[in-house]
């Protein structure tokens, strides 16, 4: 369970570094992709591949920037 939280905590990390350089807010990443980040960002929500999936092409990077 730990090993999960940690996955998810990274990801969250990396998602708002992401945000930060491409300088968007929250809001404007829920308004261009549909996918509201906030709790994604905080580690308290698991994310599905496909979200996963979308996000990566919204900023640009491979899956394998996120892992």
């Amino acid at each position: 369970m730990e090993n999960n939280k940690n996955i998810l905590i990274d990801l969250a990390v990396k998602i708002k570094e992401l945000r930060k350089i491409k300088g968007v807010a929250q809001e404007q990443v829920l308004h261009d992709t549909g996918i509201h980040i906030a709790r994604i960002e905080q580690g308290k929500r698991d994310i599905s591949y496909t979200t996963l999936v979308k996000l990566a092409k919204y900023f640009d990077v491979s899956l394998n920037d996120f892992i």
